[in-house]
């Protein structure tokens, strides 16, 4: 399973298997009930994989992308969930179904995408989400969800809360006519070729592609998940406090009058950033991302997780949580 997972991590799994139609789907649910369950796998980026995985590990590589209608106010837009995120948002925006530039170069499926909720540069898949299809290996049933049913929150969904049951096959879209650009984040406002009175999303798409190139390490090179830390939301007393003990604080207000604070920012205070505690680390450059220096396990990605969480509790009193699913 090292291949099959951006950290690199060595594991062991019981059984495996690459779904590849959905004809196989009712078959799953009786073969994943003899291994006591099942793990889903897509692109393997937002997972920390234990040593052995008893259950049956499922690789969906499900293809296909179609645009299904064109409304007046959304291109909808239906893609298998084994294809492959940064290529899917790089192919509607070659077509024209602008909307999903600034989550260009995230790695995964698009299966795993509504996972996650994920997320980037001011744009959240929820913002962007038409429906599902997902098999309940539970039940043996191919379920709709709509956007309410999916429970979307930041980096969370129902899939995510309910890990073992959910098997995502398509997911579609609902791009936006007409599009308009979203800005709002400061890496791409200060982005010399943004500075037009109005970039295109092709544009818009090259830049997020630089600046994640620029500011993440490819999991290519060397192990990691992207973003280990979801970044914490206060309410407006708790952030008041922090900004007068701390005048450098990084945090962004909410629609919710939440604040949203840079977990990056935070680590980084700590002393975080390029240190390493056995064969795991933080990287150099994003004290959001730990690494694999070579040789690590799940435990080791773990412990230095805990190490970093104690120390931002201790300094600052705002606990972070972990992005990625632990299987193990």
């Amino acid at each position: 399973m090292r291949g099959l997972n951006t950290f690199g991590l060595a594991s062991r799994a019981s059984a495996f298997i690459t779904l590849e139609d959905e004809a196989q789907l009712p078959a799953l649910s009786a073969l994943a009930a003899g291994y006591g369950g099942c793990l889903v796998l897509g692109g393997g980026s937002n997972l920390v994989l234990g040593e052995s995985l008893r259950e049956l590990v499922v690789r969906v590589a499900l293809r296909g992308i179609r645009l299904v209608e064109a409304r007046a106010q959304a291109w909808i837009v239906e893609a298998g969930a084994g294809e492959r995120w940064h290529d899917f948002v790089a192919h509607c925006i070659a077509q024209g179904w602008d909307g999903l530039e600034n989550l260009a170069l995230i790695p995964g499926t698009v299966g795993a995408a509504p996972v996650q909720n994920i997320g980037a540069y001011g744009v959240e898949l929820a913002d962007r989400f038409d429906s599902l299809c997902a098999w309940d290996l539970h039940q043996g049933r191919l379920v709709q969800f709509s956007a309410q049913e999916c429970r979307f929150a930041y980096r969370d969904s129902v899939f995510k809360r309910e890990p073992g049951r959910w098997l995502i096959t398509r997911v579609r879209f609902a791009l936006p006519r007409p599009w308009r650009a979203v800005l709002n984040y400061p890496d791409l406002q200060r982005w010399p070729a943004l500075q037009d009175a109005a970039p295109d999303a092709r544009s818009i798409f090259q830049a997020v592609c630089e600046i994640r190139r620029a500011k993440l390490p490819d999991p290519a090179v060397i192990g990691n998940a992207g973003s280990f830390f979801k970044n914490p939301l206060v309410d407006a007393e708790t952030r008041d406090a922090l900004l007068a003990r701390f005048p450098a604080l990084v945090s962004y207000p909410q629609a919710d009058g939440r604040y949203k604070l840079a977990a990056g920012w935070l680590i980084d205070q700590c002393g975080w950033k390029g240190r390493d505690l056995g064969r795991a680390g933080v990287h150099d450059r994003q004290a959001l991302v730990l690494v694999n220096r070579g040789g690590a396990t799940a435990a080791d990605i773990l412990a230095l997780a805990a190490a970093i969480e104690a120390d931002v509790l201790a300094r600052f009193g705002v606990r972070l949580e972990p992005e990625p699913v632990v299987l193990r």
